[in-house]
């Protein structure tokens, strides 16, 4: 611990820290607060960050909010308001973390030129990746990693809500890994676990009075009703999609399925409706066909193309549909493929190898939507 540390303002959390190459200092990420889900637990989505280096340097000026402790009387309503275009804090940030040399030659002064610039163009890229992206979420008391099943399954409840997660969707796992290693309860309070998705939380009301003309018109349904309430009861709609932190990328750099049997940009989607006491759950999920495939470049659309054979991607179809089972039951299957065009050689591929699987808890569908454009 710091023998004088100083209070920069109120922050909400800590997402964790990163090594953006060698030879450069930790950083650290924190979370702004912006929204409440209506009920017992708060969702919130991360929209600012603020990056500290953790050295003996000076601390700059975040324009954090102030806290009332340790600035009594001072008034600044201003938050971080930093952002990837923001050149002045980036230099700021940048001039802070340099190394102190008393004479460099012309090659460190070189490697040092460069190291900045890398440093400077990963910093945009994370500033864009978590402001940007407007799909970092959280929550201090709910388990956002975990369906409503999973968590009514899990029999350790008094454990701290980090170590229920479910470690396909905890996002900042790896920045975060030094205070999960301590295996220290002290530090449980600042692991956050993060998702990568999207949340929408909505409250809708039923409205009885909102009869048809044929309702109204009916004899058992008299216009004038005989002390009946006007009751307007209320249901939560909520819609959850969550991330896989395994081979996620961009859209044609990556595809397919890995020897681990991980796919691609696999997403799991719940929506939740409660109303009264009553919670229903309805998950589904998606991801690359898990056969191994790829697409070279992606300026003209190219064409799919198949990097391994029907004996070397049996194992890894295997290993993926193995966990889908273990995690979800019986499966139906919706193959979306162009079943004629230049995406037919990868939708073979994948029914080849569901009959090869031959499980009676898989269905398989196919649906050509392209079709119905």
């Amino acid at each position: 611990l710091a023998w004088n540390p100083i209070c920069l303002g109120l922050v909400e959390g800590v997402i964790g820290k990163v090594q953006l190459h060698t030879g450069l200092l930790y950083l650290l990420f924190l979370i702004s607060l912006i929204g409440r889900l209506p009920g017992d637990h708060e969702v919130c989505k991360i929209t600012k960050i603020a990056v500290i280096p953790l050295s003996d340097t000076e601390p700059q000026d975040l324009e954090l909010e102030l806290c009332k402790k340790h600035h009594f009387g001072i008034n600044k309503t201003e938050k971080i308001t930093q952002s990837p275009d923001d050149s002045k804090f980036l230099l700021k940030t940048l001039t802070q973390i340099k190394s102190n040399v008393s004479a460099p030659n012309k090659k460190k002064i070189k490697e040092s030129k460069e190291k900045e610039k890398l440093e400077k163009r990963l910093l945009e890229e994370l500033f864009k990746m978590f402001m940007d992206s407007d799909s970092f979420y959280y929550s201090l008391t709910y388990d956002l990693t975990n369906s409503v099943q999973r968590q009514s399954l899990c029999e350790k409840t008094n454990l701290p809500l980090w170590r229920k997660v479910d470690d396909r969707f905890f996002w900042n796992k790896h920045m975060i890994e030094d205070l999960i290693s301590t295996d220290n309860t002290d530090v449980d309070f600042w692991i956050i676990p993060i998702i990568q998705g999207f949340v929408q939380i909505e409250e809708l009301v039923v409205n009885y009075s909102e009869a048809s003309d044929d309702e109204k018109s009916s004899p058992e349904t008299p216009q004038e009703s005989a002390c009946v309430d006007d009751i307007h009861p209320t249901f939560l709609v909520a819609l959850i999609s969550r991330r896989s932190r395994h081979r996620a990328g961009m859209r044609y750099k990556r595809r397919g399925v890995d020897k681990n049997g991980n796919v691609a940009n696999y997403v799991e989607t719940e929506q939740l409706i409660h109303v009264h006491n009553h919670t229903l759950s309805f998950i589904q999920t998606r991801g690359s066909v898990p056969v191994f495939w790829s697409q070279v470049g992606y300026r003209y659309n190219p064409r799919p193309r198949l990097d391994k054979s029907e004996n070397e991607t049996v194992p890894c179809f295997r290993a993926h549909f193995e966990e889908q089972l273990k995690n979800y039951k019986k499966q139906v299957i919706i193959n979306l493929v162009d079943q004629t065009g230049r995406e037919k050689i990868i939708g073979d591929a994948f029914l080849k190898q569901v009959l090869l699987y031959n499980n009676a808890n898989l269905t398989y569908v196919s649906f050509d939507f392209h079709e119905h454009w």
